[in-house]
């Protein structure tokens, strides 16, 4: 049987415990055997300030989850085109691991732009959908595709912005984010 894996895309500026929490329900709950974080590259073309450098933000990930083995960090997009759209990541992937089965892992509210995105149907064809709910998703054409599962996981409202501006206005954010990264933060005095 080929290894199941389930991608997570995101910023993770910074990683926190809600990705952590959706990202291991993921790997415990389901068939997938590993969840790989797979950390977006700062858009040249959007000067976003409190964007860390992609290194700093892969290097939290894999702190905050070295402990865990059924979850893995990758960079493959630092070194793709930009912005890189989820589809030719997902080849770029099949590539480089051919005999590994990827599943991509959104929120139901990314479900509802979906048709939106480039080569939608091939990524329901030759990968698939694992949707966590999110609170107040309109409707969307997908609640009874064949390659479209819906996983319980917690709903758990904690943002990456909320962290920073914690962190902007010298507030505590123990407990959003593991002990190791909020000394990481603490440390290279990220997000001052």
């Amino acid at each position: 049987m080929p290894k199941k894996i389930g991608l997570f895309f995101g910023s993770f500026n910074p990683i926190h415990v809600g990705h952590l929490i959706l990202a291991n329900t993921m790997a415990t709950t389901t068939d997938l055997d590993e969840v790989w974080f797979v950390v977006s590259p700062q858009n040249p073309f959007k000067k976003n300030k409190g964007l860390l450098h992609e290194f700093d933000r892969l290097d939290m990930v894999e702190h905050a989850i070295a402990d865990n083995a059924k979850l893995k960090a990758t960079d493959v997009e630092f070194a793709m085109p930009r912005p890189s759209y989820t589809i030719d990541t997902l080849v770029r992937l099949q590539e480089k691991h051919p005999d590994y089965t990827f599943k991509l892992i959104i929120g139901e509210d990314n479900l509802v732009q979906f048709k939106n995105w480039k080569n939608y149907e091939s990524i329901l064809e030759f990968y698939g959908l694992y949707v966590y709910a999110r609170p107040n998703t309109p409707p969307h054409d997908f609640g009874n595709h064949p390659k479209v599962q819906f996983i319980k996981a917690p709903l758990l409202d904690i943002s990456a912005t909320f962290i920073r501006e914690a962190l902007k206005n010298n507030r505590s954010i123990r407990y959003l984010v593991p002990e190791n990264v909020e000394k990481m933060i603490e440390l290279k005095q990220y997000y001052i």
